[in-house]
């Protein structure tokens, strides 16, 4: 495959970010991810991001940057907070990732900061998978990674799909800036 050609070329290059909006199934799943609603991606975005949050406590159970990101996102959203404040924690969140020394766990706090961004714009959104599979890449390697990239992008569109059919059911506050959105 030719994104198992990319990911050779720019692991060679010492590239820190293994894949690229550019890249034939990142382009797919940008493309869907656009096609949403806005409330929808952002509820997919930090489910995502949650997910990655608990994997990071886990492993560095005194490290908060990442938690707290999260819980000031989701306060921004809801207008509880203003973006300065989260955007704060989001840009710590981004910090922690240069002190860490696992290039995957690095890849992890990224893509928690790019799903936090989400609130601010769509745009963020893709920011999520491009540095979770790379955070993938880096933890299992390229043998037999086909598997992994495929099973982890069909989870992505199952959990956005779900949202795009969801958003609507929960009873979520949403800030001002959000709420007029679809």
């Amino acid at each position: 495959m030719e994104w198992r050609y990319l990911l050779e070329k720019r692991i060679k290059a010492r590239r820190q970010i293994l894949f690229s909006k550019e890249d034939e199934e990142i382009l797919s799943l940008m493309i869907l991810i656009n096609e949403q609603p806005r409330k929808a991606v952002i509820l997919w975005a930090l489910e995502l991001a949650e997910e990655t949050v608990k994997v990071l406590e886990k492993k560095y159970p005194s490290e908060k940057r990442s938690r707290t990101a999260l819980e000031l996102t989701r306060k921004w959203a809801s207008g509880e907070v203003k973006m300065l404040v989260a955007k704060r924690a989001i840009l710590d969140c981004h910090a922690a990732a240069k002190e860490i020394i696992s290039p995957a766990d690095a890849a992890k706090y990224h893509a928690v900061g790019q799903a936090c961004g989400t609130v601010h714009a769509n745009g963020h959104a893709i920011g999520y998978p491009i540095y979770d599979l790379t955070s993938m890449i880096r933890e299992k390697g390229l043998d037999n990674c086909d598997e992994i990239i495929h099973d982890r992008i069909g989870i992505y569109i199952k959990k956005l799909l779900y949202w795009r059919d969801n958003y609507m059911e929960g009873s979520y506050q949403w800030a001002e800036f959000i709420r007029n959105c679809n």
